[in-house]
C-alpha cells in the first residue's frame, strides 16, 4: 500500500498559466522523488498598469513517501 503526502505550493510565470504549473512540476520534481499529482487550487495574476505582469497558480503537489529500508537482522 502506497503512502502518499502533499504540499502546497506557488508558482508563477510571465508567459501563462500553464507554464507556471510547468515551473512548478518541474522545479518540485527537482528535490522530491515519487511525484504523482499536481491539482490547481487557485489561479491569479498580478496586474501593472492595465497588463498581467505574472500568472500564479497555488497547486496541491501529491507524492509517494518511500518506504525506509529494512534494519539489518544483528547477528549473535
Amino acid at each position: 500500500m502506497a503512502i502518499m503526502k502533499s504540499e502546497q505550493i506557488l508558482a508563477e510565470s510571465t508567459v501563462s498559466f500553464e507554464d507556471a504549473v510547468q515551473n512548478a512540476v518541474s522545479r518540485f520534481s527537482k528535490t522530491v522523488r515519487g511525484l504523482a499529482s499536481a491539482n490547481v487550487n487557485n489561479m491569479s495574476t498580478t496586474v501593472k498598469n492595465g497588463k498581467i505582469v505574472t500568472y500564479r497558480v497555488n497547486l496541491q503537489m501529491t507524492f509517494e513517501i518511500e518506504a525506509p529500508a529494512p534494519k539489518a537482522k544483528k547477528g549473535k
